[in-house]
């Protein structure tokens, strides 16, 4: 029997959340179930992962199990980017090996196009739109990180825009930034409103119980999933529940619950948005993996995202929420100064699960057990993707990305405790105050 020594506590403040469409959520689970197929967390992996299973197995019923509710948790909580481009932090041109880059563009672009699929036919209102993303830059080692990307994007032979300084106010307002790279390809959407809407979209054959914390698993020829009001007994059991997989036995040690943070200001009124100036929607992500992400979402609100915090039992923890939220008024005040007296009204946190070496698990973690775990950052695009790939694969199927997915050496070891703590905390402290002018 494994013990779950810690289970999923997300913050009930998450702006995505609450100005997504309400939904009703799907009853607890009770008493016993058993079930050829079962799948843990309801985010965008384990989602598409139940969506697939149906598609494949149509006469099997599928049970998606979620610790919390559906849209509240880490896949709702996001900036709402559906990146295409890899973006390799460890090569010195951001793209890294070529044919490793093609396999990793091919794999978001074929999760970004999944995700379009089911928001059209199934009319989910989450703002899903093609707007690119402008990558952009104050410091020195901003310039020269999107100059070493242009020549990557150049090498990988995909589309781009330099846009200096004195032209970016005509896009995102702001005369802030020095330069920026724009590319055309990403997919702003308003995160908890989709999952939502991939929940409630499911095929007939998945049965979704929410607030259905697993406590105990054991493990044999079927997996006991025990929970406080019963037990579910899967044939086989597939985990996509990201750093709480390890919480379950596997991949012990490998995987980096860090946790960043987000404020999303009251809506703009109509004279603030002329100040303000601009396209109507737009996303900026940073130069300096440590700096300040933004949105203008698509109801004149803006969102301020960064600063970061190691969580190593993967819940949140109020206190960084108090002391961050300073540091995202800093962020736009520097920004949007013509913006003077535009309060937060929302501020919360959300986990990412990260690896030393940036890999993931797909595949086998026991006999009748799988997984699709860690997605570094990329939940949107690669959590869809590998969580449908990983579907295909039990069903008999085969492709170029499925090999590649298993062919990954998967997350590394990480060094132990206190060592593990703090090096992390050290690198994100020095992180964050060597991105200077760009957090």
């Amino acid at each position: 029997m494994t013990k779950v020594t810690s289970l999923p506590a997300d913050d009930s403040t998450c702006g995505w959340f609450h100005l997504s469409k309400p939904r009703q959520a799907k009853p607890a689970h009770y008493g016993s179930t058993e079930a050829r197929w079962v799948v843990v967390g309801a985010g965008f992996t384990g989602l598409a992962a139940a969506r697939q299973l149906a598609i494949n197995f149509p006469d099997d019923e599928i049970v998606l199990v979620e610790a919390q509710e559906i849209g509240f948790g880490t896949s709702g909580r996001n900036a709402g980017f559906a990146i295409d481009l890899p973006h390799d932090i460890g090569a010195d041109d951001y793209i890294g090996e070529i044919e490793t880059a093609k396999i990793s563009l091919k794999l978001n672009l074929t999760g970004q196009n999944i995700l379009k699929s089911i928001v059209e036919n199934h009319q989910i209102d989450c703002q899903f739109r093609a707007s690119g993303k402008y990558q952009a830059a104050i410091e020195d080692r901003g310039i020269a990180v999107l100059d070493a990307y242009r020549r990557g994007l150049d090498k990988l032979g995909q589309s781009y825009e330099m846009i200096e300084g004195k032209d970016l106010p005509a896009h995102i307002g702001t005369s802030f930034y020095r330069k920026a790279l724009f590319t055309p390809g990403t997919v702003l959407i308003q995160p908890a409103a989709l999952v939502k809407g991939l929940a409630d979209s499911l095929p007939s054959n998945v049965t979704l119980y929410e607030h259905t914390a697993i406590t105990d698993v054991e493990y044999g020829d079927k997996t006991v999933l025990t929970h406080r009001n019963g037990r579910i007994t899967a044939d086989k059991l597939i985990l996509a529940n990201n750093a709480f997989g390890m919480r379950f036995g596997f991949l012990q040690g490998t995987m980096l619950p860090i946790f960043t943070y987000a404020s999303l200001t009251r809506v703009l009124t109509e004279e603030e948005q002329m100040r303000l100036g601009g396209q109507p929607f737009w996303g900026v992500i940073p130069a300096d993996p440590f700096g300040t992400t933004l949105r203008r979402t698509h109801d004149n609100r803006i969102l301020v995202r960064n600063s970061f915090s190691f969580n190593p039992d993967g819940r949140s923890n109020q206190k960084y929420l108090d002391r961050f939220v300073k540091r995202h008024r800093q962020s736009f005040e520097r920004r949007f100064p013509m913006l003077p007296g535009v309060e937060f009204d929302y501020t919360w946190g959300g986990s990412l699960a990260l690896s030393r070496n940036h890999m993931g698990h797909f595949g086998q973690l026991a006999p009748n057990v799988y997984g699709a775990l860690c997605c570094n950052g990329l939940g949107v695009t690669r959590g869809t993707v590998t969580g449908t790939l990983l579907a295909d694969w039990l069903a008999g199927k085969r492709n170029d990305l499925i090999d590649f997915l298993l062919s990954s050496p998967g997350p590394n070891k990480n060094p132990p405790e206190p060592f593990l703590s703090m090096g992390v905390n050290f690198n994100l402290l020095w992180g964050q105050y060597r991105a200077g002018m760009e957090g």
